[in-house]
């Protein structure tokens, strides 16, 4: 059996792949260097600092008024002022002051001043009243009062930060204030970051059929430099062997680390780990017991990690996350990552595949006493499953699935979850898309979820989202949506849209042809595919009305909005579907009438005075 296979179906749990790992790289912290103060902002602290001098660095007064010997001012009031004379020896910021404050004086001072020796506190302006060279004293104050005392903020001698230390803008306000031109911080780690094979494209080319544009280097790039790394993007390398080496060997001469993309698998033109298979250590792990990112492979070139991540955006970000953001903290100095977890229940049931951990992406609906958790179920090529996640929960390698109503915990992907404004779950349409997006406009922050109209009346029905997108049609009476309300939840009167048959124009089995001849034919052509809606929605009850039972190809190809139908039939996967009007003019698709729908929203009774909920009530009856 050759070498690669052997590698790959040599399948590690997460932690023994992590462990193996770790054993052969064994990361210590990079060296030190001196940085000027205003290139210090998100670097680590390589040593402790000690503050020189003192902060304030003398008595300095907290306002504007007058320096006084508190007990000069004991009794005064406004019924009974007391007076002092004013010593010819004003305090403005940045002057030393000529004189002392004798009993029975007071001297002028700024706020920012410096204390005159004698004086023990400070009277605000407003508690005095001049007179020519005196002031009339209404309120006393305490010694010590609106004066910072020298040393008071900072003291020599006093730690002030501590190594290991990310700097924020807190932190290098701290060290300009001590008055630090350089700082010693702990060298940044340099990623270099490829990605392979022969259909991907840099950002900017024109598209072509059968490639993809390379979001991986982006990605990852960024989450290098948010750990505090630098990227250095050394392009898009094909399938080739030669190419591939000599790509690898540049990284390895400027770079702490190796991050390649693509090229883990078994298929042809997966050679990534083939090329790092001919070095030393070379492949470590080939393969973990892990979804999304089975296919990761870990290894090193002598002392540098090389990573080669799935080539699917997901898979690459989660993994990159679980074993080579561990690295990168390491060298960086910086310490372990604590992940904050929240408790939840299932909203809806979620099967996992035995003998592999999942690591499942969810969102979190609701509030944090009462968290309900949606999957996202787009896979691990959606370039936007993860950043629409709030957090991820881990489904063990010997469990098939995770009830509706399940207890579970979702570890969070941020420091924190901060609720949308306005949940909406239920069904698909780029109108209530367009609605959001002026809710937007307006400071309104939403959260979509496209489950379909029956997914978002239960979520409605448990008072787990604002507004539920409905188009579901009552048969008997042939009225949308009221019906199916469940109880304490009202219905808003949306708006009309047009469901129609989706084809590529010129198609002799649709053009010209009405939807009962158009659907004969699809049905009599066993080459014609359709692309269906997924259950729950109301397009598909649409659809299943509509076919009555025949069957067609494509029928098991369930998509989750109106815009995966047009891009099924568009990229001609499939040859018809039903959508709206407004998508089918997007993809340039013919469109024939079939049924003119009521699009509604399911609005818990609870919710409908919301502020969020009322201003989307307001917006839908606004004349745009």
């Amino acid at each position: 059996m050759p070498r690669e296979q052997e590698q790959f179906l040599n399948v590690l749990d997460r932690d023994e792949a992590e462990r193996k790992w770790w054993d052969a790289l064994r990361p210590a912290i990079l060296g030190r260097e001196s940085v000027p103060l205003f290139e210090a902002l998100g670097r680590v602290l390589a040593c402790d600092v000690t503050t020189e001098v003192d902060v304030p660095a003398f008595d300095r007064s907290n306002v504007d008024g007058f320096a006084v010997r508190a007990e000069d001012t004991f009794g005064a009031s406004e019924e009974d002022p007391l007076r002092l004379p004013i010593n010819d020896d004003p305090i403005a910021t940045g002057v030393v002051p000529r004189m002392s404050v004798a009993p029975g004086t007071a001297t002028e001072i700024a706020t920012g001043g410096m204390l005159p020796r004698g004086a023990d506190a400070v009277l605000m302006v407003e508690h005095a009243q001049v007179h020519e060279c005196q002031i009339s004293i209404i309120r006393p104050v305490a010694p010590g009062s609106n004066v910072s005392f020298a040393g008071t903020d900072m003291a020599r001698g006093e730690l002030v930060l501590r190594r290991g230390t990310r700097l924020s803008a807190r932190e290098t306000g701290v060290l300009a204030a001590i008055g630090k031109a350089s700082i010693e911080v702990i060298k940044k780690p340099r990623v270099a970051i490829l990605s392979t094979g022969d259909e991907i494209l840099a950002p900017g080319e024109p598209p072509r059929l059968a490639a993809v544009y390379d979001a991986n280097a982006t990605l990852i790039a960024d989450a290098v430099r948010e750990l505090g790394g630098e990227a250095l993007m050394l392009g898009i390398v094909p399938d080739d062997e030669n190419l591939l080496n000599e790509a690898l060997d540049r990284g390895l001469a400027s770079a702490d680390v190796v991050i390649l993309s693509g090229g883990t698998s078994k298929g042809k033109g997966d050679v990534s780990y083939q090329v790092l298979a001919c070095r030393e250590p070379g492949v470590l792990v080939h393969g973990v017991a892990l979804k999304p990112g089975k296919p990761v492979c870990l290894g090193a070139v002598r002392n540098t990690p090389v990573a080669i991540l799935p080539g699917f955006p997901t898979s690459a970000i989660f993994v990159f996350h679980e074993f080579v953001a561990p690295v990168l903290r390491k060298l960086g100095g910086l310490g372990p990552e604590t992940r904050e977890t929240q408790p939840g229940r299932m909203a809806v049931r979620a099967n996992s595949e035995r003998g592999r951990t999942e690591y499942l992406l969810v969102n979190l609906v609701g509030g944090h006493e009462k968290w309900s958790i949606y999957p996202l179920g787009k896979g691990s090529g959606s370039v936007t499953t993860f950043s629409k996640a709030d957090g991820f929960i881990v489904i063990p390698k010997d469990q098939e699935y995770l009830e509706a109503g399940e207890a579970v915990t979702v570890t969070l992907l941020g420091k924190g979850v901060e609720p949308a404004d306005l949940v909406a779950i239920g069904s698909h349409c780029i109108g209530l898309d367009a609605i959001l997006g002026r809710l937007a406009d307006r400071g309104v922050r939403a959260k979509p979820f496209w489950v379909g109209s029956q997914g978002g009346l239960i979520a409605a029905g448990r008072s787990e989202c604002d507004i539920a997108g409905v188009h579901l049609l009552d048969p008997v009476t042939n009225v949308y949506n009221q019906t199916y309300l469940p109880e304490n939840v009202r219905l808003l009167r949306g708006y009309g849209r047009m469901q129609g048959l989706v084809f590529r124009p010129g198609d002799s089995r649709f053009e010209g042809k009405n939807v009962e001849n158009a659907l004969a034919n699809a049905l009599a052509d066993p080459r014609c595919v359709m692309v269906n809606r997924n259950r729950g929605s109301g397009t598909r009850v649409l659809i299943d009305r509509l076919l009555d039972g025949r069957k067609t190809r494509g029928t098991a190809v369930e998509v989750r909005s109106h815009n995966a139908v047009a891009a099924g039939v568009s990229q001609k996967r499939a040859d018809w579907g039903l959508a709206i009007a407004p998508v089918a003019k997007m993809y340039e698709l013919a469109f024939m009438p079939v049924s003119v729908e009521q699009y509604d929203f399911a609005i818990p009774a609870d919710r409908w005075d919301r502020p969020a909920v009322a201003a989307f009530r307001a917006l839908l009856v606004e004349p745009e």
